[in-house]
């Protein structure tokens, strides 16, 4: 598969990150493990990515979030590393078991629970004021769906630059 062509001629590509054998139609799929529909290999969690600056125009990621290493700021530098991979308005759509529900609990791989204030810490926007502690890679929080006792559902648009306010 030519990655640099697909992107030429579809101004972007759409990035299915941590897709096991499940990859979604249409994507490009991304993950640590050689399997059917695997187009990239390479774990993410080391950067940077066999990518281009500014080559997806969606990505997503179905319950990975959960298994990125939050410990000496691994998770911030992964959720750079996707905003240096998206365009500029792109979106990420991610899906993760809620940090305090039993789906997240449960699994003895999972290392990184989320929850609504997560999102907080990517976004320069909110007004909590987390965004400002580590300072990552700026998003805007468009949708945000929790259920403590099961999923989260997040759609984060990457902006081009802070905002301050």
């Amino acid at each position: 598969m030519d990655i640099g062509r697909l992107i030429e001629e579809n101004q972007g590509i759409f990035l299915d990150i941590g897709c096991g054998a499940n990859k979604q139609e249409g994507f490009i799929g991304m993950d640590m493990r050689d399997l059917p529909g695997v187009d990239i290999v390479h774990d993410v969690e080391e950067f940077p990515w066999p990518l281009p600056d500014d080559c997806a125009r969606l990505a997503m990621a179905s319950h990975l979030v959960e298994h990125i290493n939050p410990h000496k700021g691994v998770f911030i530098h992964f959720m750079n590393e996707v905003w240096r991979v998206m365009k500029t308005g792109g979106q990420f759509a991610i899906s993760t078991p809620h940090g305090s529900s039993q789906g997240y609990i449960q699994d003895p791989t999972h290392c990184n629970p989320c929850n609504e204030a997560t999102w907080d810490y990517f976004c320069p926007e909110r007004d909590s004021g987390l965004w400002s502690i580590y300072r990552p890679r700026p998003w805007r929080v468009h949708q945000l769906t929790a259920h403590p006792a099961g999923n989260m559902e997040v759609v984060l648009i990457k902006l081009s630059e802070v905002i301050e306010k």
